[in-house]
């Protein structure tokens, strides 16, 4: 298996193997969560106005930054647990997961993934092998919450069997982080205290998270092996 770490602009020269796409902080915690409880599935997309065109009334619309009343959730995995999700549709555009996930779409496989689901994640790569994976760190080759949680999945897919102990301890200290504690201090409305912890969360559920292209965008579901 070779693999390689590539950032946003990097995805859009990957046209074959396997794309496993990062961001720990918090688009694919939030989309993990958001399968879990029962959503049918993501439509990820690289702009606000797509995402408010797709919308219907089984339709909840997910973004980040600031907070927009046409949105239902601004990329809190805390505060998705106050919604109901079950059968929905759900259209997410965050300004790096989707964008990342979006810029791969050329990929013959995609699998979006954050701690949450590392482990299902490895275990996807190890039961399709792919001579070629490259990890999209979706927050920019600097960004250590994405990096450690794509470092852990690449070792573990490698059979090593390594404790995901040291990596989680890198994301908790990465300025990622430290923003979303930032936030919290100055009173956003967008990300709760609990936030950090849930992205760091190893492990939380037993599946993955494959996209296929759908038209213009790519639909998320999950996969278990």
């Amino acid at each position: 298996m070779k693999i390689s770490f590539v950032d946003i602009e990097g995805a859009h020269t990957v046209t074959s193997g396997t794309a496993v796409v990062i961001d720990v902080m918090r688009a694919f915690t939030v989309a993990a969560w958001a399968l879990h409880l029962g959503a049918d599935h993501l439509v990820l997309v690289d702009d606000l106005e797509t995402a408010i065109t797709l919308a219907d009334p089984n339709t909840l619309l997910f973004k980040d930054g600031i907070p927009d009343d046409r949105f239902d959730l601004h990329n809190s995995p805390h505060q998705l647990q106050t919604l109901d999700v079950t059968g929905r549709r759900i259209i997410q555009r965050t300004t790096a997961g989707t964008r990342a996930a979006l810029a791969a779409r050329e990929a013959d496989n995609i699998l979006c993934a954050s701690f949450v689901c590392a482990t299902a994640t490895a275990h996807q790569l190890m039961a399709s092998p792919d001579p070629e994976v490259t990890f999209v760190i979706s927050g920019g080759l600097h960004a250590e919450e994405d990096l450690a949680c794509a470092e852990f999945i690449a070792a573990t897919a490698q059979g090593r069997g390594l404790s995901s102990e040291p990596y989680l301890r890198r994301a908790d200290q990465s300025a990622a982080a430290a923003d979303l504690r930032a936030g919290v201090a100055k009173g956003y409305t967008g990300v709760t205290e609990h936030d950090v912890a849930m992205c760091l969360d190893p492990d939380r559920f037993d599946f993955a998270m494959a996209a296929h292209p759908a038209g213009e965008h790519l639909h998320l579901r999950p996969t278990r092996q």
